[in-house]
Parts: structure tokens; sequence; C-alpha cells
């Protein structure tokens, strides 16, 4: 059961895919660069995270919030939880929350590069929307060191 809950989230929380534009790469949905929960989550967060899923596939981006706010109160030391949340706020375009959550994100995250990475990526396309171009590239180069590209 648990991991049919685990491949659901795919759908809601995908990685950031590598669509080049202004020369900073984008969030997109690439199922292999997707970040899973980590694999202590509770069952009561993981069903938490599914609610959230759904919510925003309907497009109810505020009850999202609240559900993945919830998660993070239940597991604050889950970098996997602060990396969700960040990405809600990036479809929110909420760009300077995502900044922080993704930082918080990357700092709980320990040695998990992936999970790092695809907090870059989120950090360079806020920064990207909010206009600081250099700090966008400086952010993807970032991704690419964590995701072991060059």
């Amino acid at each position: 059961m648990k991991q049919l809950l685990y491949i659901l989230v795919l759908f809601i929380f995908a990685g950031c895919a590598t669509t080049q534009r202004a020369g900073v790469e984008l969030p997109g949905e690439d199922p292999s660069k997707t970040v899973l929960p980590e694999k202590n989550t509770s069952p009561a967060v993981i069903s938490l995270i599914e609610k959230a899923r759904v919510a925003t596939q309907q497009g109810d981006y505020q009850r999202a919030e609240v559900l993945l706010e919830r998660t993070v109160h239940i597991e604050p030391k889950n970098a996997t939880l602060w990396h969700y949340l960040a990405k809600l706020r990036l479809h929110q375009s909420r760009y300077q929350d995502a900044v922080g959550l993704a930082q918080k994100s990357s700092y709980l995250a320990g040695s998990n590069n992936k999970l790092i990475a695809d907090n870059w990526r989120i950090i360079a396309h806020s920064k990207q929307q909010m206009g600081d171009q250099a700090g966008a590239v400086q952010a993807q180069d970032k991704a690419r060191q964590f995701s072991g590209q060059r």
C-alpha cells in the first residue's frame, strides 16, 4: 500500500526537468527526477501528501497548502516535505517563499544530492521569475553541480 502511495505522489510533486528558457532550466514533469517521500515517512504524512496531491490536481492550492503545512508540523525535520511545500509556493507564484523553503529543505537534506539539486532548480526558477537573471543562472549551476552534470 505504501508503494502505491509513493507512486501516486509522483504526479503532484514531480521533479524538475531540464526545459531551457533564457539559459535557465525550469520545472517540468520528469518522473526520472521525481523526489519521493523519505522511506521513514509516517503513514499519516503519506496520507496528507496524497490529499494535497488531489487538492492540487483540482486546482485547490489553498487546501494543498494547509495539508502540506500539517505535514511539516508532524515531521519538521523531513527535508522532502519542505521541498514539496517549496514546489507548491512556486506554483502559487510565491517566489520568495519558494526560495526560503527550498533552502530549508536543502539544509535538512544531508547528502541527498537529488533533493538538493531539485531545490536549486526551484530557486533558479523563482529567481528568474523575480527578475534576478544572474541569481537564476548561479542557482542553475548549483543544480547541475548537485545532479552530477557539468
